[in-house]
C-alpha cells in the first residue's frame, strides 16, 4: 500500500485561539466538495476525481472530530465547534489523475492525506528539551515579571523558601500560582507561555509532572523543594515532551502554523515581540540540520515544507490583507534567515479558513470608510466594524513605534458563524485555503 498509495501527514498547529479546529474541519469539507478551491491546482484542472475519508491509520490516537465541527459550523444555529486539546488525526483519500504529456498512459492514484491536529503550546516545549533547570527558571521567570500576572506569582513565590524540605502543599500552590500566571499571559496575548501542559493539562492535570515552576538560583540538597522541582521538570521533559516529539511531530511531512496575529498586533509592541520569540522558537523546532537536540532525535525524517498563516482575514477588509501578510513574514523572517531548513521552504499568508464576515462602506467624516460586517457573538445582531488600518511598513509593529491601528474596537469584534447556503459542490466559505493547500500539498497531487 506505501508505494501505491503515498501518504502526506500533514501537521496542523497554532498559538491560542488561532482556529486549529475550524481550519482542519473548513479543509476536509472542502476538499469532499471542491468547487471554492480554484487556487489547489489539481481541483481547478479537473484532477481530483475523488475526495472521501477513510479510517485513519493510528489506533491508539483520537479521531478528528470533522462531522461534529461541520455540524456546528453549518447548522441552522451555527456556532464555533469545541476546540480540541490534545492530539487527533483525520485521513482524506485523494483519487487524482496525473498531469504531464504522459498522463494518458498512466492512470489515476490515491493520496492519502493525513491531518494530524495537536496544540501549539506543545511544540512551544520542545525548546525545553536542550534546558536544564537552572536555565529554564532564569528565562521563565524574566518572561513572568514581564507580564499580567506576574505580581500573584512573585508575591507567592517569596513566601517560599526552596532550600526548605519539600511539602507537597507549598509546591501545589507554587505551580498553580504559576499556571495562572501563564493563563494571564495567554489572555493577554502573549504566544511564549510555558510548558505548554501547564495551560492544557487533561488527564494530567495534579499530576507531579505538572506540579513545578520557576525558581530563583540558591541551595538545594536532597529532599529540597528546589530538588524536587528539578527532578519533576526532568520528568516532564522525558515523559512528556519527548513522547510527544517521538511518536507525533517527528513523523510529520508537512506543517502548518496558524497564528492569531491580530490579536498579538491589538495587544501592543510587547505582545508583538513575544510571538516573534515563539515564531523563532517554533522554526527552531522544525529544524532537521545541525547538531542540535532535536537533531538526535529526527531518525532521518524531515518536514520539507512550512507554512505561517495569519488567520482571520475576514476580520479585515481586503485592502488590508497584503499588510497582514507583510506583517506575517515580517514575524517569522528574522527566525527563517538564522535557522538553516536544509531545503525546507516556507511560506506565510493571510487566511480565513471560514469567512465570517462580509465587506462594506459606511459613511464617516464625510468619506467612504471600509469595513467587515458580521453578526456579533455576544448580541446576535449585524455590526458593522472598521478596526483601523495596519501600518504599510511592518518594521513599525516590530519596533513598536508608531500606533494606531487595531483600535479599541477591535476587543469587540468576536463573530458568530454566518448560516450558510451550500450549493452541491461547495464547501465552506473562506480566505485563500484553497492558496494555502496548493502551497501544503499541491505538489503531491
Amino acid at each position: 500500500m506505501g508505494l501505491a498509495e503515498p501518504t502526506v501527514r500533514l501537521g496542523v498547529t497554532g498559538l491560542a485561539r488561532a482556529g486549529k479546529t475550524v481550519f482542519i474541519t473548513s479543509l476536509v469539507a472542502n476538499l469532499l466538495e471542491r468547487g471554492r478551491m480554484p487556487q489547489l491546482l489539481a481541483a481547478a484542472e479537473g484532477r481530483i476525481e475523488a475526495a472521501y475519508l477513510r479510517p485513519q491509520p493510528d489506533d491508539t490516537v483520537p479521531r478528528f472530530p470533522f462531522e461534529e465541527a461541520l455540524a456546528a459550523l453549518t447548522g441552522p444555529e451555527p456556532r464555533w465547534p469545541e476546540p480540541t486539546e490534545s492530539v487527533s488525526a483525520i485521513r482524506v483519500a485523494l483519487r487524482v489523475r496525473p498531469a504531464g504529456p504522459l498522463a494518458g498512459m498512466r492512470g489515476a492514484r490515491t493520496l492519502n492525506l493525513d491531518l494530524v491536529d495537536y496544540p501549539g503550546e506543545w511544540i512551544l516545549d520542545l525548546s525545553l528539551l536542550g534546558k536544564a533547570f537552572d536555565e529554564w527558571s532564569a528565562s521563565a521567570l524574566i518572561r513572568v515579571a514581564e507580564r499580567p500576572g506576574g505580581e500573584a506569582f512573585a508575591a507567592a513565590l517569596g513566601e517560599v523558601d526552596a532550600a526548605a524540605r519539600h511539602d507537597e502543599g507549598t509546591a501545589k500552590r507554587l505551580a498553580g500560582a504559576y499556571a495562572e500566571a501563564l493563563q494571564a499571559a495567554r489572555a493577554a496575548g502573549f504566544s511564549d507561555c510555558t510548558p505548554g501542559r501547564f495551560l492544557m493539562p487533561g488527564e494530567m492535570a495534579g499530576s507531579p509532572a505538572l506540579t513545578f515552576a520557576p525558581l530563583p538560583p540558591g541551595p538545594g540538597g536532597r529532599g529540597t523543594l528546589r530538588r524536587e522541582f528539578e527532578r519533576r521538570f526532568g520528568a516532564y521533559k522525558s515523559r512528556v515532551v519527548r513522547p510527544f516529539f517521538r511518536d507525533h511531530f517527528a513523523r510529520l511531512d508537512r506543517q502548518v502554523v496558524l497564528v492569531d496575529a491580530l490579536e498579538a498586533i491589538h495587544h501592543g509592541p510587547e505582545a508583538v515581540a513575544d510571538m516573534r520569540g515563539a515564531m523563532a522558537d517554533l522554526l527552531s523546532a522544525f529544524r532537521p540540520g545541525g547538531s542540535g537536540f532535536l537533531e538526535r532525535l529526527w531518525r532521518g525524517r524531515r518536514i520539507d515544507r512550512i507554512l505561517f498563516a495569519a488567520t482571520k482575514a475576514d476580520h479585515l477588509h481586503h485592502s488590508q490583507h497584503a499588510r497582514l501578510t507583510a506583517a506575517m513574514e515580517a514575524l517569522v523572517a528574522d527566525a527563517r534567515r538564522r535557522a538553516d531548513f536544509a531545503g525546507a521552504r516556507t511560506n506565510a499568508m493571510a487566511i480565513a479558513a471560514l469567512r465570517a464576515t462580509v465587506e462594506g462602506e459606511v459613511e464617516h467624516g464625510g468619506e467612504a470608510l471600509p469595513v467587515v460586517k458580521g453578526i456579533d457573538a455576544a448580541t446576535g445582531r449585524e455590526v458593522a466594524f472598521h478596526p483601523g488600518d495596519l501600518p504599510e511598513e511592518p518594521a513599525a509593529l516590530l519596533s513598536g513605534g508608531g500606533g494606531g491601528w487595531l483600535a479599541e474596537d477591535y476587543e469587540n469584534m468576536r463573530f458568530r458563524p454566518a448560516p450558510l447556503t451550500l450549493r452541491a459542490g461547495e464547501g465552506p466559505p473562506h480566505i485563500r485555503l484553497d492558496r494555502a493547500a496548493e502551497f501544503l500539498f499541491g505538489d503531491r497531487l
